[in-house]
This record gives structure tokens, sequence and C-alpha cells, in this order.
């Protein structure tokens, strides 16, 4: 038998710059499955993006999304694409095989975590607070640089991890401090700033964009009470779940993520084509 994709419709020049196309499987041109191939909005024309690929039920476990997966890959190599990435469901234990037999490498995490009824407390002496404007700017280029190292550290050219960095920065805070939706706070400890947060809130959830405790007072409880401190700051505005993400190879937050209760819900992957 024969797996081939066919076109299902023109190629799209999207509004963003991107271009996409979807394709329909086909075994001896009978359709068991569809793909979403698209660039990278951020990244640019030589980063794939595979948005979507299913595999029918009756058609499943016949090796069908395996070499639909490596005829994608062969399009996005036609498209001048150099990497190609995919989000997959971390429930999806037959989706997670096929990329790591593929040889996709895991870039990050999303994790979520249920939150009770009650707002966690903070430890006796730690407080959390507003960021005022005069932390804000150096907190901002701070978060930046990291932000963008920690692409670049995960095989994202230095160029784009940048253009990453700044698009997503000025998207989320278009208004700086006044943003809405956007907690920016620091945390003290005995009147010490020992860390600080960046919390969204969002119609139906929060999401916590940037968690750092000071280096000089790492090692000292600090990072959990941050994480307690965005919990309450969920609870508060009424929020049940509280997300985040977490590079892979950061084991330490990794590590403090599960013991309070998250658990992954997406994981990030991408794969050189060479």
């Amino acid at each position: 038998m024969t797996t081939t994709l066919r076109p299902t419709e023109p190629l799209q020049q999207n509004a963003d710059g991107t271009r996409s196309r979807r394709y329909q499987v086909c075994v001896n041109s009978r359709p068991v499955g569809g793909i979403h191939l698209a660039t990278h909005p951020v990244f640019g024309p030589s980063v794939a993006r595979l948005l979507d690929l299913h595999i029918d039920e009756p058609d499943r476990r016949r090796g069908r999304g395996t070499v639909a997966a490596l005829a994608v890959e062969e399009v996005a190599r036609g498209w001048g694409c150099q990497r190609i990435e995919a989000t997959v469901p971390a429930a999806a234990e037959a989706a997670v095989r096929l990329v790591t037999a593929l040889g996709y490498v895991e870039r990050n995490r999303g994790m979520e975590k249920q939150l009770g009824a009650g707002a966690p407390e903070l430890p006796a002496g730690t407080r959390g607070r507003p960021m005022t404007q005069a932390e804000y700017a150096p907190w901002f280029e701070h978060g930046k640089a990291a932000y963008a190292q920690s692409w670049i550290d995960r095989g994202v050219p230095a160029d784009e991890a940048w253009a990453k960095s700044e698009e997503d920065h000025a998207r989320l805070l278009p208004q700086g401090l006044d943003t809405p939706g956007m907690l920016l706070s620091v945390l003290e400890h005995e009147g010490t700033p020992v860390g600080t947060l960046w919390v969204a809130i969002t119609e139906d959830r929060a999401y916590v964009y940037d968690v750092e405790a000071d280096e000089r007072f790492r090692g000292r409880g600090h990072g959990r009470s941050l994480m307690l401190l965005a919990e309450a700051q969920a609870r508060s505005a009424g929020r049940g779940v509280l997300g985040l993400n977490v590079f892979a190879g950061n084991t330490p937050a990794e590590r403090l993520y599960e013991s309070l209760g998250y658990r992954p819900v997406l994981r990030g992957v991408y794969k050189e084509l060479l």
C-alpha cells in the first residue's frame, strides 16, 4: 500500500506573513487522515510548524502516521525549511512515541495545576507586592535577555531567539506595568526583595509567564514562595487553573512544579531538517 499526501487547498499566504497548506493523508488514494503545515510567524520561513497530523481511527496503528510525518518533512524541505516544530498533547501517548521515534527533541513543556478553593499562605516574613516603575525597566530588559537565551540554549539561532523575545514581550506587555490582566510582583522576605513574578489573568485561567528568585538568595525556598504567591493571585482573581511553561533541561524548576502538583499538558518538540 502507498501512503501519500494530497493537497486540499492552494498554498495559503496568510496575513501574519506565514504560508500554510492542508493535505489529506491517503492510502492508495483513499483518505485516511489529514495534515496542516505552516511556516513560523516569528522564526520565519525557514522554520515549519506541524499544526495538525491525525489519522482516522480505523487506520491507526498501521504506520500511517509515521509515513505521513516523514512525507510532510519532505514538503517542509521543499519550502526551504531547515527546522520543523510541533506541539503534542502530553496525554497523547501514541503521538509522543511517534515524534520521539522520528527524532524530535523536546524543547519545552506546558504544565497546569488545578487550584484548591483557598489561597495558600506565604511563609512567615515573606510577602508579595506590586513591582514599581523603577524596578520594571531593569526587570524587562533582563527578562528579554534571559528568555532569548533560553531559546538559544535549545538550538534556536540567536537572531530568531531575540526576535521571538522582542515580539513576545511587546505583544504581552504593550502598556508595561499598566497592561490589563498582567500582574508584575516582587517577593520580599524580611523586607529584602528576593524574587520577581509575572502572572497573566485570562478569561478562564491564570498563567505564570516568568518566575525568578534572585540568584543571591537561591536555595532558601523563595522559588516555592513565588509559586505560592502566583496561586494566591490566581485564586484572588477567581481562576481555578494555573499554567506555566518550563524549558527542557531545567530540572530544578521541573521538580519544584511537580512537587507543587503541576502536571504536563503539552510538549513542544522540534527537529532539524538535514
